[in-house]
């Protein structure tokens, strides 16, 4: 394999087809094959796994993974990539390109078409601008996935990670937290990158659980408590979750909940756990259907 992950085969594949970054996309290509070698070390590929990788680029971490994976699915939203992948690619059998926007994809069919509807694995460089929406659209789908390897901007991954009473905790904590183990694998420089982007960026495995780890009756209203705890942080829970428009819960429901758990009123959102959340969910969704019953 003649890796495209260097800084001189990269440019000289950029010039052969004319190629122009889409900041939209936001295109910040990995010329680092250390980084590309550990990425794959990291995220566990066998030849027994099926991988979808989100965009793929030139095809740079997409030959690396080829060549330890059983089957790989490329989801490429820039048409200008396409014919660069099918040159990159053309000596690989068991990689599938696909030119769509990843938040549109059905990757259950995917899933259930490349693996038999089995567990798939997720490598990917991240657009930073929609990390979050990929990876939160990936868990909520209901895709069977064992995890996702995924390089990210640094402050993300570190809130991905981090719990209760840090600046950095927030709603994103909590719903990866809630779906899989996350862990930072390595921090990657500017410098990898072509070009390079202004920030640092961080390589996080989200390995996803078997089984949720806290109990909710209602994982929707969770979720929308928790949003809404985030909106405006400041605010204590009694006076964020009452004037969320969207939960229309009553501030007097908020404050015997919260004291009911034995927690102040004055109680900010990021002081709680994952596991609060839900016992606070499942004490306001109990008093909701008391309230319908009188």
């Amino acid at each position: 394999m003649v890796s495209l992950g260097t800084p001189g085969n990269t440019v000289d594949i950029l010039k052969k087809y004319n190629f122009s970054f889409q900041k939209k996309y936001g295109q910040n290509f990995l010329v680092d094959t250390h980084i590309l070698e550990k990425i794959i070390e990291v995220s566990g590929i066998t030849k027994q796994d099926c991988v979808l990788e989100i965009g793929p680029g030139i095809g740079t971490m997409t030959q690396y993974l080829a060549e330890n994976a059983h089957q790989v699915v490329a989801v490429e939203i820039d048409r200008a990539l396409i014919p660069i992948l099918r040159d990159t690619l053309s000596s690989y059998h068991n990689v599938d390109i696909i030119n769509e926007d990843i938040l549109k994809v059905d990757i259950k069919r995917i899933a259930e078409e490349k693996n038999g509807g089995n567990s798939i694995k997720v490598v990917a460089n991240l657009p930073y601008y929609i990390t979050t929406p990929i990876i939160m659209g990936l868990f909520e789908s209901g895709v069977p996935l064992e995890s996702i390897t995924v390089m990210v901007q640094k402050e993300v991954a570190e809130r991905m990670t981090v719990g209760p009473g840090t600046k950095d905790y927030g709603a994103l904590s909590l719903a990866v937290q809630y779906y899989a183990e996350p862990k930072v694998m390595m921090h990657v420089s500017p410098s990898c990158f072509l070009p390079k982007p202004n920030v640092g960026s961080a390589v996080i495995r989200l390995t996803r659980h078997k089984d949720a780890p806290v109990r909710v009756r209602e994982e929707g209203q969770m979720f929308a408590i928790i949003r809404a705890s985030f909106n405006q942080r400041r605010k204590t829970l009694v006076n964020g979750l009452s004037n969320a428009a969207q939960l229309r819960l009553p501030k007097q429901d908020v404050a015997e909940a919260l004291e009911r758990m034995g927690l102040p009123p004055a109680v900010r959102g990021e002081a709680l756990t994952l596991a609060q959340f839900a016992e606070l969910s499942d004490i306001l969704t109990e008093k909701r259907q008391e309230n319908r019953k009188i």
